[in-house]
């Protein structure tokens, strides 16, 4: 089981529950909790419009439309016309409402009880209150326009050898190689919070000419909405960059090289097309992998320098699935057998890498297929 924590069940729970209690409580009055919160405004607020209600209850005109006429049909609330314009209809409160409202409010108050127990009652209703704040603020804004950055690093000669470079991680993945390094960029924790774009780019301005690039990884780069605004960012600023992948969104991957926003690509090759989906961590049934031989061609047009690159793991490659991947994508620029290499943080443990003398020799043979085939050891 995930122990990456638990807010959106949390927010389950309370959802509902409340409206499980609510509903119980309120089957001798012949209404639900779909009603509660109408009737409440309603009753301190008589003479409410229809349109008024709707905008303090932040709901839609039809959800208000069916819980006022539920109301008034049990006879809690009556519309009458408005004396000055015939055209507005006013609900009220009716007898039948003023003798069951001590009880609702009694209800309320039963289950602000419920909820703030073990907790300072003020504290939990002033950070109720915000949340609902934020909720309202920030929820307008379409979360997949944030770029995800989960980790900046400032330095680095391994991410592109012979170059000195910063690396950018991005949050969010759609595979889940079970043998991957790093699980809180595909599984990303609850409360993470994420590098600032523009604090980035103000370090970049300050290194440049002592920095030649920037790398993009992650998870899987190509994932972020706002990845093509921040390249052309990157690049007004003249430095070089390099694009690792998963291969799976072959269209975003011809745009950027198109609109020559990367100046080199890695891809990873997960394994053969019969292994793809055990490897990549997904169900075969939605693993798209024409997307990713799309993503291949792509790069073999030759528009952008490009490596391939497969992470050799002993669980999950024998030697005829390394030469059967250097045969699906020959002829190739370069291929590169990643040496296995687990992490603190992998998805899932108990993998291995081959030996130094089983990857030589694997070496060799791949060669034979791809000439430019080299073995990277350790972390990228």
């Amino acid at each position: 089981m995930s122990d990456q924590g638990n807010f959106v069940l949390n927010l389950s729970v309370l959802y509902r529950n409340t409206q499980k209690y609510f509903d119980r409580v309120l089957i001798p009055y012949e209404i639900g909790s779909g009603q509660l919160t109408f009737l409440l405004f309603i009753n301190e607020n008589e003479g409410i419009t229809m349109q008024e209600l709707t905008r303090i209850s932040e709901v839609d005109k039809g959800t208000t439309t069916k819980s006022v006429q539920r109301l008034i049909d049990q006879g809690y609330v009556q519309a009458l016309t408005d004396e000055k314009d015939r055209r507005v209809k006013r609900l009220y409160t009716t007898e039948k409402a003023a003798g069951i409202m001590n009880d609702i409010y009694d209800f309320r108050n039963s289950l602000r009880m419920m909820m703030a127990r073990g907790m300072d009652f003020a504290a939990f209703e002033a950070m109720l209150s915000q949340a609902a704040d934020n909720a309202r603020s920030g929820m307008s804004q379409d979360p997949r326009s944030i770029l995800k950055i989960g980790r900046f690093q400032k330095f680095s000669v391994q991410r592109w050898p012979g170059l000195t470079a910063c690396g950018i991680d991005f949050s969010g993945c759609n595979f889940k190689c079970p043998y991957c390094r790093e699980r809180n960029l595909v599984f990303i924790p609850e409360g993470t919070e994420f590098e600032d774009p523009d604090e980035i780019m103000a370090y970049l301005m300050k290194r440049k000419g002592l920095i030649d690039a920037v790398c993009l990884s992650g998870g899987e780069p190509l994932m972020q909405e706002g990845l093509e605004d921040l390249l052309v960012q990157i690049r007004s600023t003249g430095y070089q960059i390099r694009l690792e992948t998963n291969g799976s969104a072959p269209d975003k991957l011809r745009s950027l090289i198109e609109k020559k926003l990367v100046d080199y690509v890695a891809m990873d090759i997960k394994n053969t097309p019969e292994k793809y989906a055990e490897t990549a961590g997904v169900n075969k049934d939605v693993l798209n992998f024409g997307a990713i031989r799309e993503s291949v061609q792509i790069l073999k047009e030759g528009n952008v320098p490009y490596e391939f690159v497969t992470p050799v793991v002993r669980e999950l490659h024998t030697e005829e699935d390394i030469l059967t991947i250097a045969k699906l994508i020959a002829p190739a620029q370069k291929y590169i057998l990643q040496v296995y290499e687990e992490t603190d943080n992998p998805i899932q443990t108990g993998f291995h890498a081959y030996s130094e003398t089983e990857m030589e020799e694997l070496l060799q043979k791949v060669r034979k297929i791809i000439p430019e085939t080299a073995v990277r050891g350790g972390a990228r």
